[in-house]
């Protein structure tokens, strides 16, 4: 099967492993005339063993769903950390990106630790 158009890698700093279990949540931006934010669900899913995410979208299904825009990509991380019985600062991750080409592919790694973390285009 193809990978989403979309995809993610969480790693943990903490551990130096990735982060499995992560539910991840994309949402897609709705233009408003009065210029204020409206972010609709698209997609979910979670990490696997590797701390990767490559089925948040079916390519099948993504004819005609993803336009130029902004999309916003959550990351539950509070959840992930509990479930390490780890207290942290940090309940989700938020990033939002501006989608400029449909036929590209998007990955969004993300390195996290209990109390900070770091993002970037990847490929």
């Amino acid at each position: 099967m193809a990978i989403s158009p979309i995809t993610c890698h969480v790693l943990d700093t903490s551990t130096g492993r990735p982060a499995e279990g992560v539910v991840i949540k994309l949402q897609q931006h709705e233009p408003r005339s009065d210029g204020s934010f409206l972010f609709n669900p698209l997609a979910q899913s979670i990490t696997n063993s590797d701390g990767r995410c490559t089925d948040l979208l079916s390519p099948a299904l993504v004819a005609g769903t993803l336009n130029p825009g902004l999309y916003k990509i959550i990351f539950r991380t509070k959840e992930y950390f509990e479930s390490k019985s780890v207290q942290s600062f940090y309940p989700w991750v938020e990033i939002t990106f501006e989608l400029s080409n449909p036929s590209e592919h998007y990955h969004i790694p993300l390195l996290i630790s209990p109390y900070g973390f770091s993002t970037y285009r990847g490929s």
